[in-house]
């Protein structure tokens, strides 16, 4: 795994011994071509970050800061040496995605925010794309004309609420990604 463009572009990345799936270099790459210039100058935050590769790919290719939230120790000192290495610095929290959002995210601070959630593959598995689609102060943190990027199972039906709508949702190999707005903003 490496960093796709930008500053630190061709760098490899560490990967926890952990059950994490982080998102591939090539969905990556389609991620931040369909961002565009939208990530030069954003504040960005990275839910779920696992090895970070989201957040530092922000970073690399522009982003004015990103916010980082993993909630699993052993992740949490991979983006800390992820960054060391490619020379990038962001905020790491170590924390529950939820709680970060209910305690610490302020309302519309964040121009971009992604979240690789683990995917619930059989019944009674905890789903967090639903938990995160139904979740006030997520969409609080988003700035009004920002982009939600949800990794999610392809092949599901995203719930999607009226406060959410999909620009696009597009599905690479064992994932699929869906790019959302706050609606009726």
């Amino acid at each position: 795994m490496r960093v796709v463009a930008g500053s630190a572009g061709g760098l490899a990345l560490a990967v926890p011994k952990t059950d994490l799936r982080p998102t591939m270099d090539r969905v990556r790459g389609a991620i931040f071509s369909s961002l565009g210039e939208l990530i030069v100058g954003a504040r960005v935050l990275d839910l779920f970050a696992g090895t970070g590769a989201l957040g530092i790919e922000a970073l690399s290719r522009g982003a004015a800061n990103v916010v980082f939230v993993e909630n699993d120790h052993r992740a949490v000192a991979v983006i800390e040496k992820n960054l060391a290495h490619t020379r990038l610095t962001g905020a790491v929290h170590p924390l529950d995605v939820f709680s970060y959002l209910d305690r610490l995210a302020a309302p519309e601070s964040f121009g971009i925010i992604f979240a690789d959630p683990p995917y619930a593959k059989a019944p009674g598995e905890r789903d967090f794309a639903p938990e995160l689609l139904s979740s006030t102060n997520l969409q609080r943190a988003l700035k009004p004309d920002g982009i939600f990027v949800l990794e999610h199972l392809p092949n599901t039906a995203l719930p999607l609420s009226d406060g959410w709508e999909a620009i696009r949702d597009k599905r690479y190999g064992a994932t699929a990604v869906a790019f959302l707005r706050r609606a009726n903003v």
